[in-house]
């Protein structure tokens, strides 16, 4: 290898790759459905059902955790006998659907590992799939996923053919200040469609010189009149802009609000976290220019499950050129699905910063201002809000001069500090005396200016009850942004709630696990690649979840997040398990509800503590 691709395999998790796992004989989706398939023939994948029903592996069975020992060897040897189905050895009609169960169809057809749930035999005693009609209609309300983007709009956006008109007038605006961006320009035929001419993020470059903490240019300083001031019309290229004071307003005091989690955050475990008390959520953080290429992938970030009351989206950009039309984008094709915008400004990690992107903004105040002006004028009555750290050097705290900023002149309608900068990371304790530093220069700022107050979370090392109801009433905050204390023990939103401690049994903590297990087969699918894939983000939820250490066996309460206890045996073998830090154990729980892994699925664990080659 060169200099520079030895350069880029340094470093952790470089070397994590997931693939998804297939059936031996792939069948045809439209087959498997009961359609048929438009290309015949020609189609690259199998339409005989019977050839692929023998060569299916047998169904799977989620048990319940009543048929789980305390002791090894955990399954029980007289478990219920299956139902095999007579002429389908390897389907079993005693099995449960979780998708059938839930929405009254399975959308995997022939192709779920649960099929024995859903099929019946025909007149002729052909095999064919079942629905429960009353279900479907009932689940059309409660189960059904929102926010979801046809390809039509995802294929607008990567070939740059999509209409982005008011992100496109406030940019043009922007011209002739001091904002060195590329500006939208529009497609060489003349039609009235917009090209952004937005490169896609290189990840690999280095982070140019921040701007100087000036002032927002005048021409922003004049937006933002507009916004506010007591004038209300309609300029040439837009509709009547929404002002600030016309947002709507976000009542969150006491709301328990579970943070934008990357990997680990996605729907199945919001879900579960809601299931346990959780008010607001926030989907895992998508990049701009990503959404803007019509990235598959990153648009699924925004899906959304009927059961989050409060839903919002988190997205990180660099500058008002990519950050503007994914508000634009957002606020015209998740129409009633989305509550609130969340602006990424506390995004440490390396290459997110080096692009200028999360906690790179702070240090880049007329850039933010713009960027956060332009996005409100583009969300129309969808709220912004705004995500920071205490400041990007360590003892250089600059939030308390930002926050009134972002709130009064630019429009934030929540604030969300936490306390660290970003060259801590993690470190160190979070500093929750200049949380309330910052709370208390909003609030003068909001008092100055006559202004409602804007709901402030505060966030860092909060992992118990007691944690939650100090630091809310020393730091004079709303509420609290829960992070890693909900990754490691998802039950902290309960707590809360009934202000206690749990000393939750490892057989409660197994039924969380189950109910992960059904939440993920509904969301990524209940066919063999949404079942590998079920149990490769479960491995990665017990990952943090093995952390915790029972509060009956702690010398001092309440536990605290950063403490690292040293190896203990727990009140049985099924608490010993659970918190095992061997991935190989991970592995052997997801294998209790999904099976056993196939020969050719692999977990990496993100540390190298955790995988098998260290403690081989």
């Amino acid at each position: 290898m060169t200099k520079a691709e030895k350069k880029a395999t340094r470093g952790a998790n470089k070397g994590r790759r997931f693939g998804k796992t297939r059936d031996e004989v792939d069948l045809c989706w439209k087959v498997a459905n009961g359609s048929e398939c438009e290309h015949g023939e020609n189609c690259k994948f199998a339409h005989d059902i019977p050839a692929y029903l023998a060569a299916k592996v047998h169904d799977l069975r989620i048990p319940d955790t009543s048929e789980i020992s305390d002791a090894e060897p955990f399954i029980k040897t007289d478990r219920p006998v299956t139902t095999p189905h007579p002429d389908h050895p390897s389907l079993d009609l005693g099995t449960t659907c979780p998708v059938f169960t839930e929405t009254g169809e399975c959308r995997y057809g022939f192709k779920c590992r649960f099929l024995g749930a859903h099929i019946r035999a025909d007149d002729t005693g052909k095999i064919a799939l079942v629905g429960d009609e009353d279900k479907k209609a009932r689940s059309a309300l409660t189960a059904n996923e929102l926010n979801s983007v046809n390809r039509d709009i995802q294929n607008g956006l990567r070939t740059k053919k999509y209409p982005l008109p008011i992100a496109t007038a406030y940019l043009d605006k922007l011209k002739g200040s001091d904002d060195k961006e590329e500006k939208p320009a529009p497609v060489p035929d003349g039609s009235a469609i917009v090209v952004v001419s937005e490169p896609e993020q290189n990840l690999d470059t280095t982070m140019s010189e921040p701007e100087p903490p000036t002032a927002v240019p005048s021409i922003v300083d004049e937006l933002v009149q507009n916004q506010t001031g007591d004038s209300h019309q309609a300029d040439d290229n837009a509709d009547v802009p929404f002002r600030f004071r016309e947002k709507k307003r976000l009542h969150w005091t006491g709301k328990t609000y579970l943070a934008p989690l990357t990997t680990v955050g996605n729907l199945p475990f919001r879900r579960l976290c809601v299931s346990l008390g959780a008010d607001i959520t926030c989907g895992e953080m998508g990049l701009a220019n990503s959404f803007l290429a019509g990235s598959k992938e990153e648009w699924s970030l925004v899906r959304r499950h009927p059961s989050e009351k409060i839903f919002g989206v988190q997205v990180a950009g660099n500058k008002p050129a990519n950050l503007v039309p994914t508000a634009e984008v957002i606020a015209k094709e998740l129409v009633g699905g989305v509550d609130f915008v969340d602006v990424n400004c506390g995004c440490p990690i390396d290459l997110v910063f080096k692009q200028g992107s999360g906690s790179a903004l702070i240090d880049a105040p007329g850039k933010l201002g713009r960027i956060l002006v332009g996005m409100n004028k583009a969300l129309g009555d969808i709220p912004v809000t705004v995500k920071l750290r205490t400041g990007v050097k360590e003892g250089k705290n600059t939030a308390h001069k930002l926050m009134p900023r972002v709130s009064v002149d630019w429009g934030a309608s929540c604030l969300t500090l936490h306390g660290r900068t970003r060259q801590q990371r993690y470190t160190r304790l979070a500093d929750w005396d200049y949380i309330r530093q910052c709370v208390a220069a909003v609030r003068a700022r909001e008092e100055e200016e006559d202004l409602p107050s804007v709901p402030i979370f505060g966030g860092g090392d909060c992992f118990s009850a007691q944690d939650y109801y100090s630091r809310l009433e020393e730091s004079k905050v709303d509420g609290i942004m829960v992070g890693r204390g909900a990754l490691i023990k998802p039950w902290i939103f309960t707590e809360i709630k009934e202000r206690r401690e749990w000393d939750i049994s490892a057989r409660e903590r197994l039924d969380l696990v189950r109910d992960y297990v059904n939440y993920g087969l509904n969301h990524f699918g209940s066919d063999t690649a949404g079942v590998n894939t079920t149990r490769r983000y479960l491995c990665e939820a017990l990952s943090f979840q093995y952390r915790y250490v029972p509060i009956g066996l702690l010398e001092q309460l309440p536990g605290r997040i950063n403490d690292r206890a040293p190896a203990f045996r727990g009140r049985s073998d099924l608490e010993t398990l659970l918190s095992s830090g061997d991935s190989r154990d991970w592995i052997k729980i997801s294998e209790m509800f999904l099976g056993p892994a196939p020969e050719s699925w692999t977990f990496i664990p993100k540390h190298k503590s955790n995988s098998y080659e260290s403690q081989g």
